[in-house]
């Protein structure tokens, strides 16, 4: 058995998949790397897939299957999964070496120990096209360091600062056992992928280490802004199945639900915030019928949703409405690292 299992969902990636596959074969035979080939057409996204499992059988496997969306992808690569721990790159994003080897080091000692954890939590840089300040997420505020921790043990969590999919390395068996399976044909799933597990995570351990580098300034990305209005329909989507899954978790009052409503509410806001920023009613009425869905699903939820800050801003008319919208889109762009 593999000590981690990493994905790398691939869609015609030729451009920029070699890096992130070299970046994770500075983890030697203890790591598994499941190139998942979505049905890519357009370049040699197979061919390089089947060559890397040619040049590292033991360690790259290709997997290819018809396309079916990042969502789906993901699920393949937890399907195909021997590691104890199971971690998401993205094909165009890779991993810092010497954090690489933390990280490995940590979760060798939770399988050869009597301790593990559910979720391990590192940092990630935002590797922003043309900037020359590269910006760290970190969680010194939020978690302890160097030590196994419990919800009860969770501190302060910033606005803006959200354990994202960059962020995780989860328990393979957590997510089988905690129903996992992400939507095909869906954008914004990585958000799925962190919240609908949280309720089912008992044990953590966050590295102060700076291991995932998330690449942003390609056009065509998804968290390009316009793309994004382009997609509000699948951002919705996602938003509404977060809003199920919260709803659904029953959870006590406590830190947990705390956390998960505050991710919930960023949620929230992006999608009213893309509303918002396209101008036209069509998707106004969209933004409204989104709040509309979350008062149904659970009331207590929606008011605190609805009169939280920035809840607040983005149903609020006029001057002062604006400007709580325009903080809500900055804290977006902080989330999402918008381009």
């Amino acid at each position: 058995m593999k000590l981690l299992s990493v994905a790398i969902p691939c869609y015609n990636s030729e451009a920029y998949m070699r890096h992130c596959i070299e970046s994770l074969l500075e983890g030697g035979d203890e790591v598994e790397i499941l190139i998942v080939d979505d049905g890519s057409t357009k370049d040699n996204t197979a061919g390089i897939a089947d060559e890397y499992q040619e040049k590292y059988p033991g360690i790259c496997r290709a997997v290819h299957q018809e396309n079916g969306g990042h969502g789906e992808a993901v699920n393949a690569g937890l399907r195909n999964a021997s590691g104890i721990y199971f971690k998401v790159v993205d094909s165009d994003d890779w991993v810092d070496r010497d954090a690489y080897m933390e990280i490995l080091k940590a979760l060798r000692e939770f399988a050869q120990g009597a301790e593990t954890v559910d979720m391990l939590v590192s940092n990630f840089v935002y590797e922003k096209q043309g900037a020359r300040r590269k910006k760290v997420m970190n969680y010194r505020t939020a978690l302890p360091k160097n030590q196994v921790f419990t919800w009860d043990d969770v501190k302060v969590f910033m606005l803006g600062q959200y354990i994202l999919m960059h962020s995780v390395i989860y328990r393979t068996e957590l997510l089988r056992q905690c129903g996992l399976e992400l939507p095909k044909h869906t954008f914004y799933v990585d958000n799925i992928f962190v919240y609908q597990p949280l309720p089912h995570v008992k044990t953590m351990y966050y590295l102060d280490v700076n291991f995932y580098r998330y690449f942003i300034g390609r056009e065509d990305q998804s968290v390009n802004e316009a793309v994004m209005i382009g997609r509000i329909d699948q951002q919705i989507r996602v938003n509404k199945l977060m809003i199920d899954y919260f709803a659904e978790a029953r959870l006590p009052w406590g830190k947990l639900r705390h956390y998960m409503i505050r991710y919930l509410e960023i949620m929230m806001v992006i999608s009213s915030i893309l509303a918002i920023r396209s101008g036209t009613e069509e998707n106004m009425a969209k933004k409204k019928e989104l709040w509309q869905y979350a008062r149904k699903k659970n009331l207590a939820m929606y008011l605190r949703l609805r009169f939280g800050f920035l809840g607040q801003g983005m149903n609020l008319p006029g001057k002062g409405g604006r400007k709580v919208s325009e903080a809500g889109y900055k804290i977006s762009q902080k989330f999402f690292g918008f381009n």
